[in-house]
């Protein structure tokens, strides 16, 4: 069954400041970690891969391990200030009823199991961030199996939008993260599947998912942590039927060059 949202909480490519990329812009509040409607199923999603598909879904390279113990406290500290959550000495109660063990041993798979947002560790190595470790239960169209290690243009192939120019900007970007002020930015893509796991390797054949029925779009947040300089990056992952959308909201996503309206499109 697909995991569907009531809606997007903004339609970013009918705002300018947020559709030009990277789009950044600061998080107003102590929103970096979201629950919403689809909470429940998108957790039991997250619980079921992460049992049976460890291996597809986790990755943490030996020199990110301070890092991934830094986020682990620095995500239970905000969950024991968040509505819903019941953080206790030994285990989380979440949102949904369910319970989940702490283990500080395993942090991105602990954490993995708490939040909606899938959560990437960025650290820096030379003059670029790299890729050091994730739990990353829902990708759209990449496997985390081959980026790990990479630095964000390695991350980002064969996307052709992500060029030499846009990557030095974005690394200048991660370079100046202050750990006070989190930011965010949002994506969009039409898909024709609703499945929230979408891997695939750069070898695979790139479908045209621009006469697809769903927008795929992604919250994402960057967040410096302060004593190993790592930088979070959290993806909040949306899902909508086109139909949904107003008129207006689709011809915005032609007019972007995301959308093909035609047979079968919504």
């Amino acid at each position: 069954m697909a995991i569907l949202h009531d809606r997007l909480p903004r339609l970013a490519w009918m705002e300018p400041a947020v559709a030009r990329l990277p789009g950044i812009q600061p998080v107003l509040d102590d929103s970096w970690l979201l629950v919403d409607e689809a909470f429940a199923c998108q957790m039991a999603e997250r619980d079921r891969l992460i049992a049976q598909s460890p291996a597809l879904v986790l990755g943490m390279q030996e020199g990110a391990r301070a890092a991934a113990e830094e986020l682990y406290e620095a995500v239970l500290a905000k969950l024991a200030r968040s509505k819903g959550y019941v953080v206790g000495a030994d285990r989380v109660l979440r949102p949904d009823g369910v319970e989940v063990a702490l283990d500080r041993g395993a942090p991105l798979l602990t954490l993995g199991r708490l939040v909606q947002e899938d959560l990437c560790l960025m650290q820096k190595q030379g003059e670029e961030h790299l890729l050091t470790g994730a739990v990353l239960c829902f990708p759209a169209s990449w496997t985390l199996a081959e980026k790990l290690g990479r630095a964000m243009i390695g991350i980002h192939q064969p996307v052709a939008e992500y060029g030499p120019d846009l990557a030095k900007r974005v690394q200048r970007l991660f370079d100046a993260i202050r750990p006070e002020q989190p930011l965010w930015r949002m994506n969009y893509n039409v898909y024709a599947e609703p499945e929230l796991f979408q891997p695939r390797r750069e070898a695979d054949p790139q479908p045209v998912q621009r006469a697809g029925r769903y927008l795929r779009s992604e919250r994402q947040c960057l967040l410096r942590l302060p004593k190993s300089d790592a930088v979070l990056f959290s993806i909040h992952t949306y899902l909508v039927p086109l139909e949904s959308l107003s008129e207006a909201a689709r011809d915005g996503l032609v007019a972007a060059g995301k959308l093909i309206l035609g047979p079968g499109a919504a």
